[in-house]
């Protein structure tokens, strides 16, 4: 019997995949994500035509069963909420990176990926797996780090997410 990514303790999760994803979403497709918590779910819009590769990696996550069981490691009040690292510090992920993609903007509620600051990361690759809600409109992110989403519903939810709260799931809709 093989062993599930979800059935293994949050932190064995860190730097098990190699490489990125193969590419198995369709850009021209929509995708919507529920983000599962105790506090409610977190419906969100996907945009695989403006970050292919950043729906691609958090689509293949999901289904893998990754983001299952993890906590938001990170809140800052009237700024962010940060999740899906699997060490839980702020230092853990996937074991792989995602190339930079710069369209989007960070309104309130944009879905996006974190990433180690310029010294450590000079190419600006996201985090293959740590994943921040903007709780306001933050435009001073635009172009420094990547945008693939957007919450439909669910602000009240993310407004209440503290420290340690659980992501039970994440699930994936095609539309």
């Amino acid at each position: 019997m093989t062993t599930k990514i979800a059935d293994l303790p949050a932190t064995k999760r860190a730097d098990v995949y190699s490489a990125r994803p193969p590419m198995t979403i369709d850009s021209n497709k929509s995708y919507q994500a529920t983000i599962q918590t105790g506090k409610g779910n977190i419906v969100v819009s996907l945009n695989a035509k403006a970050a292919p590769e950043h729906v691609n990696s958090f689509v293949f996550l999901s289904k893998e069963g990754f983001f299952n069981g993890l906590t938001f490691h990170r809140v800052e009040p009237g700024f962010v909420i940060q999740g899906g690292d699997p060490l839980g510090n702020g230092r853990g992920g996937p074991g792989f990176t995602i190339k930079g993609e710069f369209g989007l903007k960070h309104v309130e509620g944009a879905l996006a990926m974190a990433r180690l600051g310029d010294n450590a990361n000079p190419k600006r690759e996201s985090s293959g797996s740590q994943f921040y809600i903007t709780l306001s409109p933050t435009p001073f992110l635009d172009g420094q780090y990547s945008v693939f989403g957007k919450v439909e519903s669910g602000m009240e939810v993310v407004r209440t997410i503290r420290v340690g709260d659980v992501i039970k799931e994440i699930v994936i809709t095609e539309r």
